[in-house]
């Protein structure tokens, strides 16, 4: 977290540094990254009139309120709060830079929101559906855990896709997202831990990949996603989960083959097993037996309530760091609100997590949560034939329903319904990430409104550290502790799932809204700049590491590194017209 927030801080004082320069030189070239599309020329006023949002700056102190709150192109559709009007309406303009520091702060926690949500409350759910559905675990883990796992990617974007003005936004988060991965993190990897990469899931995922990119990439050719390319995304995310499925069903024919014919297995064929047994039989002891009383005693429901709605464990406060502690103070306010939110089953639990007075109070807030988060709660205060309000019609069939589980059940025994909690358990989590990552946007169109920064440029930066910052910290911890293989692999496989569902699902979802197509208006040459390195990295992938037999050093990590800050420098200058092509 704390190299999200450096980053953080680097990107906008660059942003600012370069801003700054562009108003003393009185030139500013015609950026490519910061192109108006058609919808709105140079002049910054589209064909219906409506004029560039972006204009705002350029105006007086005194009329930019009037402006933000009359244009059309300033109004937010979703959210909770109106942060264009906030910036320009109540603060004083010499405290714009006060506004804009406590909007990066916001930024930051919301970020941790969507950490904490998917990691402790999205992920545990999605696997306790797994495990009571019987999916096998690669079935899963392309499915239900990818899914946790670029959670707030996928509803990143969704909320971009969702309004055309912030669909650069989108684009800009999933190739960077891919970008970094595929660089930051594969060579961060290689130079932590130098390894031999498996074969034949290594190219087996690259391939899906290049031609996910490829085919992401003619849309922003063609200009539009139709609901046939749409499908086409899903349905070609289900034949790669499929070919996953096949592919483990060859590889375990032909293990049970070597081993009734009693040939020893090469390395190359055990070596993705014996990774994830060794791996489930280190995390597997369970340290709490020895924190476990000797002599056992009756919780009292109160207390059962109370410690099942403490986020913080004392044991772990006494041994960790102090940045540790710090992040933890940030986190605990959040934890809370989820914890009487959100319930989360534990199949590997004894009890599978079953706390009987706070799952009795979930059945009352968690729809509850749920009618005030949906359209940001434009359903919750809706009144049924104008009198009463839907949502006070939840909490009443809420507590009714609360009311017999409590009495029906006991402390002790989970009741035989208590998987239905994991369902309500992923419901509400993701509608938690929903609502942040909804936020999240609205901030960085408003970043980009006062800095005149195009959301490509947003998304491939702020949006796409803050979304993976996460997969970094687990793939080099993974990396670190002698399974590099393993991290390698989770490189690929969640950007596929994020790049070919996210696009996919936000076009269909944009188009069920009575669209007949998604109209994609790319910000120039920027654009290409990101998919084509995006492009590069993996062919240099594709064929380089065959080439050295599938082995990662580190020359070739540092190689990685060097060609993102290669890439960060280019789309930079491209955003800021110093490198542009003027036939775009």
């Amino acid at each position: 977290m704390a190299g999200g927030l450096l980053n953080v801080y680097w990107v906008l004082t660059l942003l600012c540094v370069l801003r700054m320069v562009e108003t003393v030189s009185g030139a500013r070239a015609p950026s490519a990254g910061a192109h108006v599309s058609s919808q709105f020329p140079a002049s910054g006023v589209s064909q219906t009139g409506v004029v560039d949002c972006r204009e705002v700056c350029g105006r007086n102190a005194s009329d930019r309120c009037a402006f933000i709150r009359t244009n059309p192109d300033c109004r937010s559709d979703g959210g909770y709060l109106d942060y264009l009007e906030g910036i320009f309406c109540h603060f004083p303009a010499r405290l714009l830079p006060l506004a804009i520091t406590l909007y990066a702060f916001w930024l930051l926690y919301l970020f941790l929101i969507l950490g904490v949500t998917a990691a402790k409350f999205f992920c545990p759910n999605l696997s306790a559906i797994s495990t009571t559905l019987k999916l096998s675990h690669n079935v899963a883990g392309v499915t239900f855990l990818a899914f946790g796992n670029g959670a707030p990617d996928i509803f990143s974007a969704l909320v971009a896709f969702s309004d055309p003005r912030t669909a650069g936004l989108a684009f800009g988060a999933l190739f960077g997202a891919g970008v970094l991965v595929t660089t930051v993190v594969a060579g961060g990897i290689a130079i932590l831990r130098p390894f031999t990469a498996a074969s034949r899931p290594f190219l087996r995922d690259i391939v899906f990949y290049m031609a996910a990119v490829l085919l992401i990439f003619t849309a922003l050719y063609r200009g539009r996603v139709t609901l046939a390319w749409a499908l086409g995304y899903l349905g070609f995310y289900m034949f790669y989960v499929v070919t996953v499925v096949l592919c483990t069903w060859i590889y375990q024919w032909q293990r049970r083959r070597s081993l009734v014919c009693s040939m020893p297995g090469t390395p190359e064929m055990l070596s993705d097993s014996e990774e994830e047994r060794v791996s489930s039989n280190t995390n597997s002891y369970d340290y709490g037996e020895e924190y476990r009383p000797l002599l056992l005693y009756p919780e009292t429901t109160a207390q059962i309530l109370v410690q099942a709605l403490n986020p913080l464990d004392y044991r772990k406060w006494r041994t960790k760091p102090v940045y540790w502690r710090v992040l933890k103070v940030f986190k605990l306010p959040v934890e809370f609100l989820l914890l009487l939110t959100v319930p989360v089953m534990d199949p590997d639990k004894e009890d599978r997590n079953w706390k009987r007075p706070l799952n009795c109070l979930h059945l009352v807030i968690s729809p509850l949560f749920l009618t005030l988060t949906l359209q940001s709660g434009a359903y919750g205060v809706y009144e049924i034939g104008g009198l009463f309000p839907v949502w006070a019609v939840v909490v009443i069939a809420g507590t009714a329903l609360a009311a017999v589980t409590f009495f029906a059940t006991s402390n002790s025994e989970p009741p035989r319904f208590h998987w239905l909690f994991a369902f309500l358990g992923f419901l509400t989590s993701a509608l938690w990430i929903n609502a942040a990552a909804t936020e999240v946007v609205n901030i960085l169109r408003s970043l980009g409104v006062v800095f005149r920064l195009s959301n490509t440029v947003l998304g491939l930066t702020l949006l796409a550290w803050g979304n993976s910052i996460g997969d970094v910290f687990s793939d080099f911890t993974l990396a670190r502790q002698g399974y590099p293989r393993m991290a390698f692999s989770a490189c690929f496989g969640g950007i596929i799932f994020n790049m070919l569902v996210g696009v996919g699902l936000g076009c269909l979802l944009h188009i069920s809204r009575g669209h007949m197509e998604v109209k994609l208006e790319p910000d120039g040459l920027l654009v290409w700049v990101l998919a084509g390195t995006l492009g590069l990295s993996l062919v240099c992938s594709l064929v380089l590491v065959p080439l050295r037999c599938f082995q990662l050093s580190r020359v070739y990590g540092c190689c990685l590194l060097l060609l993102y800050l290669t890439f960060l420098v280019v789309a930079l200058l491209t955003e800021f017209g110093v490198i542009h092509l003027k036939t775009v």
